[in-house]
C-alpha cells in the first residue's frame, strides 16, 4: 500500500487570524488536524500545541514500536498522546490568563497494514471517497448532532441552525478528554479527507464529492476545496488534509507539504 498526502490551510474570508493547524508524519503515515477556539490568539495556540505534540510524540512511538505493536497497542498510544496533549493545553490555559478557556477540536488518522485508525474530538471531520461515494466516517461531538440524533431537527434543518459551532467535547477544555476511535479497512483508490468545519459548514457532501473527483492532483484538489469554501462565504478558517491510497507493495508515503501553521 502506498499513500499520497497533501495538506493546506486558509484563513477564509471573514477572519484575519488562523486558528486551524495541520501536521503529518509521512514516515509513519500519520495525519493530524485541529481547529482551535478561545479569545485573543488562544485558539491558534491550542491547535498548534495539539498537532505538534501528537504528531511528534505519536510519530516517535510509531517509529520505535509500530512493527511489533498490535492494534490495541496503537489505540492505547493514541489515547495516551491525546491525553497528554489535553493536559498540556489545559494546564497552559489555567496558568496563563490570556489563554483561559482555550481548546481545540481534533482528528487523528493513522494508516497501517491496510487499515485506517481514526480518532476524533469535536466537530472536525474525516470523510472517505470510495468508488465515487463520499461517506463521513466520524460523527460530530456537537449540540447540533445530539439534536439530530434525538429527532429534534432534520439534517436539512441543521444546515441553517445557529448552533453549528457548539461542540460537546474538545481537547484542553477539561482535565480529561475522551478520544473516539474507529478502525476502517482501506482499499486502493480510496481518498480520505480530514477537514475543519470551515470546509464542512460551507460545502455539502455532494459538492465535496464532485470536487474530489474533478482533478488527479491532490494539490489541486486541496486548492479547489478551499476556493469553493471561500466562494460559499469563507466564514471560518479552512483546513484540509487529503490522503490517497495506491496499490502495490508497501513503500514510504510520498508527501507534498507546502506549509504548516
Amino acid at each position: 500500500m502506498t499513500l499520497e498526502l497533501q495538506a493546506a490551510v486558509d484563513a477564509g474570508r471573514a477572519r484575519s487570524n488562523n486558528e486551524d493547524s495541520v501536521a503529518t508524519d509521512p514516515e509513519t503515515s500519520l495525519a493530524v488536524l485541529a481547529d482551535g477556539m478561545g479569545g485573543y490568539n488562544a485558539g491558534e495556540v491550542a491547535s498548534n500545541m495539539a498537532t505538534s505534540f501528537i504528531c511528534t510524540e505519536l510519530g516517535r512511538w510509531l517509529r520505535e514500536a509500530s512493527a511489533q505493536a498490535g492494534d490495541q497497542d496503537v489505540r492505547r498510544a493514541m489515547d495516551i498522546c491525546v491525553d497528554n496533549a489535553n493536559r498540556a493545553i489545559f494546564n497552559a490555559a489555567n496558568s496563563n490568563p490570556q489563554y483561559a478557556g482555550m481548546g481545540t477540536t481534533l482528528v487523528v488518522a493513522l494508516f497501517r497494514d491496510g487499515r485506517l485508525l481514526v480518532g476524533h474530538v469535536g466537530d472536525s471531520r474525516a470523510y472517505r471517497l470510495r468508488a465515487g461515494r463520499l461517506q463521513q466516517i466520524t460523527r460530530d461531538h456537537s449540540l447540533l448532532q445530539e439534536q439530530i440524533d434525538a429527532g429534534l431537527i432534520t439534517p436539512e434543518q441543521a444546515a441553517f441552525s445557529a448552533n453549528k459551532n457548539l461542540v460537546t467535547r474538545a481537547v484542553g477544555v477539561e482535565d480529561t478528554v475522551l478520544l473516539e476511535t474507529h478502525q476502517h479497512d482501506v482499499q486502493p483508490g480510496d481518498v480520505y479527507l480530514l477537514c475543519s468545519d470551515g470546509l464542512s459548514d460551507m460545502l455539502d457532501d455532494n459538492t465535496i464529492a464532485q470536487i474530489l473527483q474533478s482533478h488527479e492532483s491532490l494539490e489541486t484538489l486541496c486548492a479547489s476545496l478551499i476556493e469553493a469554501a471561500n466562494d460559499a462565504g469563507g466564514k471560518d478558517n479552512i483546513s484540509v488534509i487529503l490522503v490517497r491510497v495506491g496499490g502495490g507493495t508497501t513503500a514510504a508515503p510520498r508527501s507534498w507539504w507546502p506549509f504548516r501553521r
